[in-house]
């Protein structure tokens, strides 16, 4: 197992693929969500030495903190987002007539296709706990360029893992489970929990690359080298070729287990745009800078929107890993 605390901003040439099971254990970087200040997360993907796992190609954590979120509307192409909270309301809306609420045990998916714009409040004009996964999942060729979608789940599958131990399979399949969630590449979320004393088997699929992301407790991960403790936000890459990994847990646990099938084609990624290249996100930063109907309109919303910053100095390039 290799530790990796560098600069998760630097893009770097590798190569893209993944050759086998080992793990490397990453750590996540604190940053501020929308440019509000008052409020924190913790970013897991993308990493220097890991872009993507799978097509998952973000992860943030927002909390777990008492505060007033208020990301007003703004602009994605080229990905879905899987917002998955722990605890808190959160209003969203968007441009193609979504305006819902959700809060523990549910599930939004929001598929940008070409374009979508929208925004994320939480509930009341009081500070209240906020603690919520928002995860970005890349869409492959044969579905970017096409029109936005919005799903909203409330009862999703359980695999039961034994000693007590049970995942909620949020996105893709595990164990031959499968969620309802429309996803458009060979994937897998899960939210597994495991109680203080047990120590489970989680089967995988061989042809897939994984990861594990801890969320709460501190799970104790045994993979084909030497176990690794897991703390809060940590992100362990599991890389391809493994049937099954084991975990225990000296307290109660929560991980999150991110799996898929190796991308189709490596990503160029600024703000809130995937593509495949500069002129890309170019474009599409400046239709959202120009207001055009492209990305639509918020519903209930005015004027309000963050606009774009400003493109780097230099000419955007492809994340490819070295982890």
């Amino acid at each position: 197992m290799t530790r990796l605390d560098a600069d998760p901003t630097e893009t770097v040439d590798a190569p893209a693929s993944c050759d086998g099971p080992r793990s490397v254990l990453l750590t996540s970087r604190e940053v501020p969500l929308g440019g509000v200040r008052g409020m924190q997360v913790h970013r897991a993907l993308p990493q220097r030495e890991l872009p993507m796992v799978g097509a998952w190609c973000f992860l943030d954590r927002f909390g777990p903190q008492v505060t007033t979120m208020r990301v007003e509307p703004h602009p994605h192409i080229g990905l879905q987002t899987v917002t998955w909270p722990f605890a808190g309301e959160t209003r969203h809306r968007d441009t193609i007539g979504s305006d819902v609420v959700i809060k523990r045990g549910q599930l939004n998916i929001m598929t940008s296709g070409a374009g979508i714009a929208h925004s994320e409040y939480s509930m009341g004009d009081e500070p209240s706990v906020t603690d919520a996964l928002q995860l970005w999942v890349a869409l492959p060729e044969s579905r970017r360029h096409g029109g936005p979608d919005f799903e909203r789940h409330t009862d999703l599958p359980i695999v039961e893992l034994g000693e007590g131990a049970a995942a909620v399979v949020v996105v893709g399949e595990l164990a031959g489970i499968r969620s309802p969630a429309t996803m458009y590449t060979p994937i897998l979320g899960a939210e597994v929990f495991i109680p203080a004393g047990a120590r489970i088997r989680i089967p995988l699929n061989p042809a897939w690359e994984h990861a594990i992301v801890g969320v709460d407790g501190a799970p104790l991960v045994h993979s084909a080298d030497e176990p690794v403790a897991l703390g809060d936000n940590d992100l362990l890459y599991l890389g391809v070729g493994r049937e099954r990994i084991e975990i225990g847990a000296p307290t109660d646990v929560t991980v999150f287990l991110l799996g898929g099938e190796p991308f189709e084609s490596d990503i160029v990624m600024w703000w809130n745009f995937v593509g495949r290249s500069h002129e890309e996100i170019v474009a599409a930063r400046e239709e959202w800078e120009a207001d055009t109907p492209r990305f639509g309109h918020v519903v209930t919303h005015g004027d309000e929107r963050i606009p774009a910053p400003p493109l780097p100095t230099v000419r955007l390039t492809k994340r490819r890993r070295r982890a």
